[in-house]
């Protein structure tokens, strides 16, 4: 795992192998696979203002999209610890 500081201080880590996402995805109820690419959903009424709000079954997300990359995906520390 490598760790990365993004703009606004949130620490960014890098998950190298398959295995060790899908542990990370199944630990977590607010993520999910969307075919290689891993997606967040936290629910908030204020996600109908923002530019990555998502309506599913009527309740509003902030929806974040961790894209896989040639070397693994970068998702939020909050996710490894």
């Amino acid at each position: 795992m490598k760790t990365n500081k993004t703009q606004n201080k949130e620490v960014i880590v890098l998950i190298k192998s398959l295995e060790k996402m899908e542990m990370i995805v199944s630990k977590n109820k607010s993520l999910s696979w969307d075919g290689w690419n891993v997606v967040e959903l936290i629910k908030s009424p204020s996600a109908v203002y923002k530019a990555n709000g998502a309506r599913i079954n009527g309740v509003w997300y902030i929806k974040n999209i961790f894209n896989v990359e040639h070397d693994g995906w970068k998702v939020p520390s909050k996710y490894t610890e």
